[in-house]
């Protein structure tokens, strides 16, 4: 009998400061819809199948199987690919870990990035990468801390030689999230808005999108919308000579009604009342 025996002195019981936010598996089809967009956290891809293409701002790059793509927060990007060999992909969006960006100005865009050929280390990954899914799927008790050890495993191994640039903070990047979601807010106010459709829009989960929000701000991403659509309301009210009608479907109302609803619930007084209250508009 043979027996051997490894001692571990070193092991640091601190978790990684990284926060898995969400993981997908897509597949090429008639319907997707390849438009550039950007995240305020790091997306790590994994190409399982196919071939395609992934763009990064104006440069478009092919991508195959086992290839891996890290792209950093606030990069515009997508992907694209044909029906014959359709492009499959699992992706991990991470809070607190990105590339670090090299100091040459010539090369600083390029280091925003990562694509590069994973096959020799493709049974690590890929168990990783599975284990996340199967669990999240299955979301049997303990699966978000599961899956939480399996990524921190994974950005290790990808940190151990794949890709050495990697970078692992716990800044204020729940800020950055925060503000990327009122930054999308003050600029969609007038779209049909809801808890969904913003974490949709942003990739976050509703309830993390709902936490930070909340905390960073005082009040919940919808109480915001409502006051943001208010706010522009009044200044329509006071400058414009729009109907109350026009005014309601410009904030993104729907329903007249409704709109005078909300309004005088969060000002006191309706939008007409309001409006007469306004010195009158000097036509030209």
């Amino acid at each position: 009998m043979s027996n051997t025996l490894y001692h571990f002195n070193n092991v640091k019981s601190n978790n990684l400061p990284i926060k898995l936010l969400y993981v997908s598996k897509a597949k090429y089809a008639e319907d997707w819809h390849s438009t550039l967009h950007m995240h305020p956290f790091t997306e790590i891809f994994y190409v399982v199948n196919g071939h395609g293409l992934f763009k990064i701002k104006e440069e478009s790059f092919p991508v195959r199987t086992h290839d891996l793509v890290i792209v950093n927060a606030n990069l515009l990007h997508t992907e694209s690919s044909k029906d014959a060999n359709p492009l499959e992909y699992i992706v991990l969006g991470i809070d607190g870990m990105s590339l670090k960006p090299l100091e040459n100005p010539d090369l600083f865009a390029e280091s925003l990035y990562s694509i590069q050929n994973c096959r020799t280390n493709r049974e690590e990954i890929l168990f990783c990468l599975n284990s996340i899914l199967r669990e999240a799927e299955a979301k049997s008790e303990h699966y978000e801390a599961i899956c939480q050890n399996l990524v921190e495993i994974l950005v290790l191994i990808l940190a151990r030689g794949i890709e050495p640039n990697i970078v692992l903070s716990a800044d204020t990047s729940t800020n950055k999230h925060a503000a990327y979601i009122k930054k999308y807010i003050d600029v969609h106010y007038a779209q049909d808005l809801t808890l969904d459709t913003l974490a949709e829009a942003t990739f976050m989960n509703k309830y993390y999108l709902s936490h930070i929000f909340r905390r960073s701000f005082g009040t919940s991403p919808i109480d915001y919308l409502i006051e943001k659509r208010i706010s522009v309301a009044k200044f329509l009210l006071e400058t414009t000579k729009y109907s109350i009608a026009e005014i309601s479907e410009l904030v993104g109302y729907n329903s007249t009604s409704y709109f005078s609803q909300i309004f005088k619930k969060r000002t006191g007084v309706t939008p007409r009342d309001y409006k007469g209250a306004c010195p009158s508009i000097i036509s030209d």
